[in-house]
């Protein structure tokens, strides 16, 4: 049998009475998680559920997510999480393209959710309380759990939608097992006594993969917040004893400042993970000099699972670096061509391996372009090392080329967070009469600190070549970021240029 269920089943087993979930006051043991999953995915039953019926939820981090998502998995069905920022028009298009027969709503994004049901005639339930009988009518626990083959969904992973609308990512049951796995195996090291932070959104790969499902998977514990804020980040990591910290760069970033502003301290912290964009490599090192914890860096997609690369933890690290392929996975770089690239040149990563979608939903066109001849085409450009280690360059289709040149934001961007004055910063192109595309910066600068943009382009221009540097910066009090807090490029609009010389 094969199901993503059975790893809840397994821990509740083997770690009945130990804590699986936290959020404040809330605390629910394996052996409670597992009894609160068999009571919803009977209560599914109930309500007419069948295996392969897709069913949506929309909740923050809180302790009934987990409940929710297994729950649905046991039944049978097919787990369609939904960012619970989401519009009503947004949703409506998830519910409609995912063909989910129920959406099940946290109270907090209730209205947007039962809006759009009521366009797409999906059912939809809403709780008011952590407990499930608040959710769906009392029904008897489902017995054991549904079997499913390997190549069956489990979990349709709906993109951010860079071009046109978002595509669905389908993940099977062997996808998601094989990678959760790996990750709590043999690159976080878990075992039951760990305590993993639960701030990246549970409706994402990133938190669902590494956070949630390996916390399951080694019995270990899983504490949440719904709302990433650093300072509170903080308070939770120290009062749960927190041993491994999962987010993306600007969390780290943010938990820096909140540190050296004298915030709680994180002495039980002994791994912290890196993954969604690139973490600029003077973050990495201030963050394990003031924490004394290992970073470790990762990459991965929402149609990879996500992990496809990781800095493993008993071989040497490269810091900049994604690391190595994981186990089971294969990754290349690749020509426009599709032929790979001379040793040394950068090219786009591709991918093989057990952890790949196997397409998009409702969208064959979208998946013959993304899966060719066996290989996922990330749309990454990155090189790799004699020792095998992948640097990432950027996004493909953040290239710039300015005359005839190209320039790679993130190149830029790690000169940029090395000046002591700079908390965030995005390098995009734009329009140039002259060059075709000319380099911009933006920049946010780190509380009381001063800098002006002239400055600022000097110092780039002192430490990368003469067509690289950006003659545009401009400052700004926020950049725009996705849920997991990673950077929106495309969001970006340029100001008229203080600075352009």
């Amino acid at each position: 049998m094969t199901n993503l269920a059975t790893l809840l089943v397994s821990s509740a087993t083997a770690h009945g009475a130990r804590i699986a979930v936290r959020h404040d006051a809330t605390a629910l043991t394996y052996e409670q998680l597992d009894e609160a999953t068999a009571r919803l995915a009977g209560a599914l039953h109930e309500q007419g559920i069948r295996p392969g019926d897709a069913v949506a939820m929309s909740m923050p981090n809180v302790a009934l997510f987990p409940v929710v998502y297994y729950g649905i998995l046991r039944a049978g069905g097919v787990v369609v999480p939904m960012n619970p920022l989401l519009k009503a028009r947004e949703a409506a298009f998830v519910l409609r393209d995912s063909g989910a027969r129920l959406a099940l709503a946290h109270p907090t994004c209730a209205g947007e959710v039962a809006q759009a049901a009521a366009g797409t005639g999906t059912a939809c339930l809403v709780t008011e309380s952590e407990a499930v009988e608040a959710l769906l009518p009392a029904a008897p626990p489902m017995a054991g759990i549904v079997e499913r083959a390997d190549d069956d969904t489990a979990l349709i992973l709906y993109t951010s939608g860079t071009t046109g609308t978002p595509k669905g990512a389908e993940l099977t049951h062997r996808n998601l097992l094989t990678n959760t796995v790996t990750t709590a195996r043999t690159l976080l090291l878990l075992g039951p006594e760990d305590a993993l932070f639960g701030g990246l959104p549970l409706f994402h790969a990133f938190g669902q993969t590494c956070a949630m499902n390996a916390s399951v998977a080694a019995g270990a514990t899983l504490t949440l917040l719904p709302r990433f804020d650093a300072g509170r980040a903080l308070e939770v990591m120290r009062r749960d004893g927190v041993t491994v910290f999962l987010g993306v760069p600007a969390m780290y970033s943010a938990l820096l400042r909140a540190r050296r502003s004298g915030g709680s301290d994180a002495s039980t912290l002994r791994l912290a993970v890196s993954g969604g964009a690139a973490l600029p490599v003077e973050v990495l090192h201030g963050f394990e000099r003031d924490f004394g914890a290992t970073v470790l860096e990762g990459y991965g997609l929402s149609e990879t699972s996500p992990v496809a690369a990781f800095n493993h933890p008993d071989r040497p690290r490269r810091a900049g670096s994604i690391g190595t392929p994981v186990r089971g996975v294969e990754m290349r770089l690749l020509a426009d061509d599709g032929t790979p690239v001379e040793p040394g040149a950068v090219g786009e990563i591709a991918v093989r391996g057990e952890n790949v979608m196997k397409g998009y939903l409702n969208n064959p066109d979208a998946t013959a372009h993304a899966l060719r001849d066996g290989w996922l085409r990330t749309g990454d450009l990155a090189r790799v090392d004699e020792d095998g280690f992948y640097f990432i360059v950027d996004r493909k289709k953040d290239l710039i080329i300015r005359g005839g040149y190209n320039v790679y934001p993130r190149e830029i961007e790690e000169v940029l967070y090395g000046h002591p004055a700079i908390a965030e910063a995005a390098v995009v192109g734009v329009p140039d009469a002259v060059h075709g595309e000319e380099v911009a910066a933006l920049v946010v600068l780190r509380a009381g600190e001063e800098a002006a943009p002239e400055a600022i382009r000097d110092y780039v221009r002192e430490r990368v070549a003469a067509y690289k540097y950006p003659r545009i910066v401009s400052l700004t009090a926020v950049l725009p970021k996705g849920p997991t807090g990673k950077i929106l490029k495309r969001e970006i609009t340029v100001p008229p240029p203080p600075v352009r010389s």
